[in-house]
C-alpha cells in the first residue's frame, strides 16, 4: 500500500437542515487526526435552497432533480472556490453531496433490493469548476453490501475517540445533533456501533419557521420561554422509529412536513410550547434511545454533544434532565473538534480514507456485510 502522507483536504456537506454548505480546508495526517484549518457557511442562493426544499416535499419531476444535480455541484465548486482563493488548490475535495432521498429498507421487486440513497451535487462540475479531483458518493459502496448506508461518520468518532477510551477507560457517546440525531457508541471493551437516533432539528426549525418566521430556536430562546405539554410529548414518544432496533437510519423521507404537519394537529395552541415540546422530544428521543439501545450492552461514562443542537441551550439543558447525572455531558469543542465543522471533518478523513483505498465503514454501524471502501473519485 502506498505510503501515507499528510493531505489537504476541502470536504463538504449538506445536511438535512439544509441551512447551508459547509466546507471545511482540512489537514487529514497518517494517523487519522484532522485539524481544520478554515471552514466556512455557504449560503444557497435562494431559488436554489427552495428548490431542493422542494424535492424534500416530493413535489418536484426528473428533470427538476436533473438540473438540481448540476446547480448544486456549482453551488458546492463556488464554496469551495471561496477557499481556494485564500488558500490555494488542496490536494482533492471530499464532498457528501446534499441528500434528496435515503431508502434504507429491505424492500424488493422481482426479488431484487429496493435499499437505496441518493446524494445530488455533481462531482463533475464540482472537479471542472475548481480544477481538483473529487472524491464523492460514499453512502451507495455500503448499501451494495447491504447495509444502510448511514451513519458514516461513526468511522471518524472511532478514530478519534478509541485512543481515549483506551488511556482513559471511558465509554463515549459521540452525539450528533443535526436534521437528524445520530450517536457513535466508542469504547475500550465494546465494538463501536451506532445508529440514527430520531429528529434533530428538523420538526424546530420547521416549527420556528411555521410560527415565528425565523429559520432556527437561535440559543433555544423560545424554547426557554415556553412550557413543555407532557401529554403531547408521550404521543409524539409513541412513534414506531424510536422502537427499531438499530441498525437503523431515517431522514426526511419519514420525518417530512406531512409527518409534522399531521403531529401539529394535536399540538397545545400556544407556539412557544411547541418549540418548548418538540425540543424536549429531541432530548427525550436521544435518552430513550441510550436507555433502549446502549446501556443493556454497556454503561456510558461521557456524551459529546456535537451539531447544531450544541448550541441550543435549552436543549442542551433538556438533555442534561433526561440523561443519568453519573454521565458527563461535553461537546466536541472540549475535545478541539468543531461543532458546526464536526461532518465536515469527518467526510475529509472518509475522503483521505478512500484515496489510499482503505476500508472506511463500520458494518457495526451500518449492518453492512463487510468493510468495503467507500466513495467513488472523478477527475
Amino acid at each position: 500500500m502506498e505510503e501515507l502522507e499528510t493531505k489537504r483536504v476541502i470536504a463538504l456537506m449538506s445536511g438535512t437542515s439544509c441551512d447551508s454548505i459547509d466546507a471545511g480546508l482540512c489537514e487529514v495526517h497518517p494517523d487519522m487526526s484532522v485539524e481544520l484549518i478554515q471552514g466556512i457557511n455557504y449560503k444557497y442562493p435562494p431559488h436554489i435552497q427552495s428548490k431542493i426544499f422542494q424535492i424534500f416535499k416530493q413535489d418536484a419531476t426528473v428533470k427538476d432533480i436533473c438540473q438540481m444535480n448540476f446547480a448544486i455541484g456549482k453551488c458546492f465548486a463556488d464554496a469551495c472556490n471561496v477557499l481556494i482563493e485564500e488558500f490555494g488548490k488542496p490536494d482533492f475535495i471530499s464532498s457528501h453531496g446534499q441528500t434528496i432521498y435515503h431508502y434504507p429498507f429491505d424492500e424488493q421487486i422481482d426479488n431484487i433490493s429496493l435499499k437505496s440513497t441518493l446524494q445530488i451535487g455533481e462531482s463533475s462540475v464540482i472537479s471542472q469548476e475548481t480544477g481538483c479531483p473529487v472524491i464523492s458518493n460514499f453512502r451507495e459502496a455500503d448499501i451494495a453490501q447491504n447495509g444502510q448506508g448511514a451513519p458514516l461518520v461513526c468511522f471518524a468518532d472511532e478514530k478519534w475517540f478509541k485512543p481515549k477510551c483506551n488511556k482513559e477507560n471511558k465509554n463515549y457517546a459521540i452525539q450528533n445533533i443535526g436534521g437528524i440525531s445520530n450517536v457513535t457508541v466508542v469504547s475500550k471493551d465494546y465494538d463501536t456501533f451506532g445508529f440514527d437516533t430520531g429528529l434533530g432539528n428538523i420538526m424546530i426549525d420547521y416549527c420556528m419557521n411555521k410560527f415565528f418566521s425565523q429559520p432556527y430556536d437561535k440559543d433555544g430562546e423560545i424554547a426557554r420561554k415556553g412550557i413543555i405539554s407532557d401529554s403531547w410529548l408521550e404521543c409524539l414518544l409513541q412513534d414506531e422509529y424510536y422502537f427499531v432496533e438499530p441498525p437503523k437510519s431515517t431522514g426526511r423521507e419519514y420525518f417530512n412536513s406531512n409527518y409534522i404537519e399531521n403531529v401539529l394537529k394535536y399540538a397545545p395552541k400556544d407556539p412557544k410550547d411547541i418549540i418548548s415540546t418538540v425540543t424536549a422530544l429531541t432530548a427525550k428521543t436521544i435518552a430513550q434511545a441510550y436507555e433502549r439501545f446502549i446501556y443493556p450492552n454497556l454503561g456510558i461514562h461521557e456524551a459529546v454533544i456535537c451539531g447544531g443542537g450544541a448550541y441550543n441551550k435549552t436543549l442542551m439543558s433538556y438533555l442534561r434532565k433526561y440523561l443519568p447525572s453519573y454521565i458527563d455531558l461535553k461537546t466536541c469543542e472540549d475535545y478541539g473538534i468543531s461543532n458546526n465543522f464536526k461532518e465536515v471533518m469527518a467526510f475529509a478523513l472518509l475522503g483521505y480514507c478512500t484515496y489510499y483505498g482503505i476500508p472506511n465503514n463500520l458494518p457495526c454501524c451500518t449492518g453492512a456485510k463487510k468493510r468495503v471502501v467507500l466513495g467513488k473519485i472523478t477527475g
